[in-house]
């Protein structure tokens, strides 16, 4: 299907320097002096720290520059260990940040800078949402410290601005263009020590996203071109995933180019399906540590395209049409079925879930997923949702 050509657009960026492949962990220390930094924080997880040997390559590389290191950051960033992190960090005068891993690691990363620079506590400085009216981002003025990123697995927070943390069963949403890393490092040694589970959940959001990206009928020529050539790179890694070590570096690339995709003028994808998918999936993950968010999104989405995705006709054609399942000609009210039967093909090939059930999410959760999903910024800036709150209420019922 054609799209409507912008001309009209903007383009920023975040001016990161990427190193890929073997040995780029040989180039930290140049990015250290680059930043002028003496005083290098680890932030990572206890399974980089005590599973692999990246810390300990790390602090050789670093040598004096090793100032300190937290290393108890878990799944999906409580905000709990961001303060402690917080604490550690400033007892060791740090004046960069190394985070190490995954999203969580990524995210921290990026809320540890806010946490050390701005005054405030958490609740004041994340976005809010009045009962009326649309979500606000505080505006984070101070100086933040230097971020570099060293992934173990290709993950959309690798180069972003903003980070959502977990508080208890809800999260905190954080957005400061300063805290976007100055580095990234894809070491094929590093992104060899993740698990096939994560490994699998990773690509699964990739192609998720990339597949809701293609839900669009108006685009910059450069975020349509993006978006096609990051489905390709999602379609192209299935069948290698767990079998070819090239796949993970393709993973951080096109997991890379989505965000990038952003600053190069690209819009949220606006359809109810995806926005939809995302606000519940949040809420998923963040209650409910044993899922990653690869597997909520297996688990739900066919079931909320087949319930919402005859809202967005047109997108759900451009989805069915990447997908192979549609053509120009073919029932326009077919196209949202057929893509959600397709996608669950995908995900199943992945040994991923295909209800909430499978993932052993209660049922009784479903008001508390319910409510946390009608505040989540990304997916609905201007509060849409709660106007829906009855429909939402019987497609996420329908999800197990």
């Amino acid at each position: 299907m054609n799209y409507q050509e912008i001309t009209d657009f903007k383009i920023t960026g975040n001016a990161a320097r990427v190193y890929a492949g073997k040995d780029a962990l040989g180039n930290l220390p140049a990015e250290l002096k680059r930043a002028r930094a003496k005083r290098a924080f680890i932030l990572c997880g206890r399974s980089v720290s005590q599973k692999t040997d990246i810390v300990t390559r790390i602090k050789a590389l670093l040598g004096e520059s090793f100032a300190g290191m937290y290393d108890q950051m878990k799944k999906d960033t409580p905000i709990e260990d961001i303060m402690a992190a917080r604490d550690v960090a400033r007892a060791c005068e740090a004046d960069l940040i190394i985070a190490i891993g995954g999203g969580s690691a990524m995210q921290g990363g990026r809320v540890l800078a806010i946490m050390l620079a701005e005054k405030g506590a958490p609740e004041e400085l994340c976005t809010q949402y009045p009962e009326f009216g649309n979500a606000i981002s505080p505006k984070l003025m101070e100086k933040k410290l230097p971020i570099i990123n060293i992934l173990t697995v290709g993950t959309a927070a690798q180069n972003r601005g903003g980070s959502p943390v977990k508080k208890g069963d809800y999260r905190l949403e954080f957005f400061d263009p300063k805290t976007c890393p100055i580095s990234l490092f894809w070491d094929m040694d590093a992104l060899m020590t993740a698990p096939d589970s994560m490994m699998k959940n990773s690509a699964t959001s990739l192609l998720w996203r990339s597949t809701m990206d293609l839900g669009y009928t108006r685009a910059s020529p450069i975020t349509h071109h993006a978006r096609k050539v990051i489905f390709d790179i999602a379609q192209g890694i299935l069948p290698r995933l767990l079998t070819d070590p090239a796949a993970r570096i393709e993973l951080c690339l096109a997991s890379y180019l989505q965000n990038r995709e952003a600053s190069d003028g690209g819009s949220r994808t606006n359809h109810w399906a995806g926005r939809v998918v995302y606000a519940f999936t949040t809420s998923i993950f963040n209650k409910f540590d044993h899922v990653g968010q690869g597997e909520a999104r297996a688990a739900i989405t066919a079931t909320v395209m087949r319930r919402l995705g005859s809202r967005n006709p047109e997108e759900m054609c451009r989805i069915a049409e990447a997908l192979g399942v549609w053509k120009v000609g073919d029932p326009a009210d077919q196209a949202h079925l057929r893509a959600a039967d397709k996608l669950n093909q995908q995900f199943a090939a992945l040994g991923m879930p295909k209800n909430l059930s499978e993932i052993n999410i209660p049922k009784s959760a479903a008001p508390a997923l319910l409510e946390n999903s009608l505040k989540n910024f990304n997916a609905d800036p201007k509060r849409e949702f709660v106007k829906d709150r009855d429909t939402l209420k019987d497609v996420l019922d329908a999800c197990w």
